[in-house]
């Protein structure tokens, strides 16, 4: 009998892939080798450059500029590890006299690198929503990579001498305003000289659901072309393998008991009550192939040439054929 099917991971450490990591889910046919997970930034960089795992979450804009340039040795499942709200993540120094996104027409805007996921939908969201064009923006970047390396010529880019942080450029007043994957350092730690765009960002993003039913999409999962071409099965293996160690982490979250914050509980009810029962969606429903298709389409208009990048061409045949979700887990046992 052959022995299973050997591949590495490396995957954020996130709940919804304890089980996972663990041992406590088995992907059926593969024996899973798990990687240290060296953060956010280094992994990406590491996917970009060939150098790591067989399975990596990978930042969903990079992935479709590399597919569009041509590169055809990996894949993604649709296994979608990260999603996050983003009207809350526009940084402003408050001196520059901005009070609305148009404000921010003919203005300096930093980001640490042009081609995170989060910066594409938050520029789509200030074209989309806000009469707030990309192109009408001078946009201040740290380092290079993908999308700025082949950015189409009127995009307005500005970059920074080796060793100037965009962070301090933001409180210096150098820079009006910062879009940035994370929670800033200067809002953690109330600094006057920061703000948001959007102080009342949670209501503006539940508003934003409601309207769309987007919970955008910010990372896909990566596995290797020869693989899923040499063994077609890995691609449901792996996802209903992913699948079960969510439901298994809502499970456990579910429990009140098991999260040191006091209304956690309330604070989960309120968001299944509008985002459903499965807001970290696997697969490629309609609704997650409209999600991930409006970060390609924000993806094309803001760095790429030529055709729009096309779903069949991101994602195998494979994946297009699997059912989810997986009945025998998703009752939830409330029993506290």
């Amino acid at each position: 009998m052959a022995g299973k099917l050997k591949l590495s991971m490396m995957i954020g450490d996130y709940e919804i892939v304890r089980a996972l990591k663990d041992g406590t889910v088995k992907p059926k046919g593969i024996e899973l080798l798990v990687a240290d997970y060296p953060g956010t930034r280094h992994i990406h960089d590491k996917v970009a450059s060939g150098e790591a795992c067989d399975i990596n979450e990978f930042n969903g804009g990079a992935y479709v500029v590399q597919k569009h340039n041509g590169r055809d040795d990996f894949t993604a499942l649709p296994v979608f590890l990260h999603r996050r709200f983003r009207h809350g993540f526009i940084y402003i120094n408050r001196s520059k006299g901005i009070e609305r996104p148009t404000d921010l027409v003919g203005r300096r805007v930093a980001c640490r690198t042009l081609g995170a996921a989060a910066n594409y939908w938050m520029r789509g969201h200030l074209e989309e929503d806000y009469r707030v064009p990309h192109r009408a923006i001078a946009w201040v970047i740290e380092s290079e990579d993908d999308a700025s390396r082949q950015a189409p010529p009127d995009l307005k880019i500005e970059r920074l001498p080796r060793g100037k942080k965009v962070e301090a450029m933001l409180l210096a007043g150098e820079a009006d305003a910062m879009i940035a994957p994370n929670v800033t350092r200067m809002i953690g730690e109330a600094d006057a000289r920061v703000a948001r765009l959007f102080p009342n960002y949670r209501e503006i993003e539940a508003d934003y659901y409601r309207r769309t039913g987007i919970f955008p999409i910010m990372h896909v999962t990566t596995v290797p072309s020869k693989i899923v071409a040499r063994h077609p099965w890995v691609v449901e293996s792996l996802v209903l393998a992913f699948e079960e160690a969510k439901q298994l982490a809502y499970q456990r979250l579910a429990n009140p008991r098991n999260v040191p914050l006091a209304w956690f509980r309330t604070y989960w009810e309120d968001e299944r009550a509008l985002l459903g029962p499965d807001p970290w969606e696997y697969g490629l429903s309609e609704l997650n192939k409209r999600n991930y298709d409006t970060l390609v389409g924000w993806v094309h208009e803001q760095v790429l040439t030529g055709a729009r990048p096309r779903l069949e061409d991101l994602f195998p045949r494979e994946a297009f054929e699997l059912e989810l979700p997986l009945p025998h887990i998703r009752e939830i046992d409330y029993k506290f």
